[in-house]
């Protein structure tokens, strides 16, 4: 199988306009990403898809690969399937942009559900963490996910599901928006209209949902770390200047 990560990269971002390129420990957030990515050694190939002239000449004067998005797209998935649609590969991995410490743990988990696919009954795999905070399982920037018994994804909410009756023990997993997709899957994925789901909660991966595709969800320990406000930035920069010292 060939495997490549698209990064996509947006430079506007509502509550942290411009996020990707802030400077973290004496590089941008997006190169850090980058290059992070790069280091797990998982992929054949990385990419940067973005709409941003800035982002694409910061990756490009540091050597990388990154790809102008030739329309404008409302989702990460809708971004790099156009960049993908020319490129030969088998598996495509979405890392988030705004990550720069992309752990390969994680995303070898991913990609062992395809090799591990002899049937090819996988169309997407995810990830997903245990939460028990009542006010984690509360929000509704937390995307809750409930799973069959083979861990296929039957449902994702912004609401806390499964609902607890008569006080009843759930356990809740919260959502983290990595995905590896087959590429075909990721090609059908952006040709399907947005259904009453997908417009409802505001989550496009209910979009598989409601067409069929399966979502194979795997659970890890370890916690994403992304930059949404320049309070997380700072956290980040304290964080690699710790480690510089260790």
């Amino acid at each position: 199988m060939k495997i490549v990560a698209m990064i996509p990269a947006r430079y506007e971002a509502s509550r942290f306009p411009g996020k990707l390129l802030k400077d973290l420990a004496g590089k941008s957030v997006i190169l850090r990403t980058y290059q992070a990515t790069l280091n797990t050694n998982l992929f054949d190939e990385v990419f940067v898809v973005t709409d941003s002239d800035l982002i694409h000449h910061e990756i490009a004067s540091n050597g990388g690969n990154v790809i102008k998005s030739i329309k404008t797209h409302e989702s990460g998935s809708d971004r790099i399937a156009e960049a993908v649609a020319h490129i030969k590969a088998d598996i495509v991995v979405n890392v988030q942009g705004d990550e720069p410490f992309t752990q390969k743990e994680s995303l070898k988990k991913l990609l062992d559900v395809f090799k591990n696919d002899e049937n090819k009954s996988v169309d997407v795999a995810s990830l997903m963490i245990k939460i028990t905070d009542a006010e984690e399982i509360k929000n509704p920037n937390n995307v809750k996910v409930v799973v069959d018994e083979q861990s296929f994804a039957m449902y994702f909410s912004r609401a806390p599901i499964p609902y607890p009756r008569n006080s009843a023990e759930a356990t809740y997993f919260k959502h983290i928006g990595i995905y590896a997709f087959r590429k075909e899957a990721l090609l059908k994925f952006t040709t399907l209209p947005i259904n009453k789901l997908e417009a409802t909660e505001k989550l496009e991966n209910l979009r598989f949902i409601a067409n069929g595709l399966k979502v194979k969800m795997v659970e890890t320990t370890q916690i994403a770390i992304g930059i949404d406000t320049p309070e997380d930035l700072e956290k980040a920069n304290e964080r690699i200047k710790s480690s510089q010292k260790s």
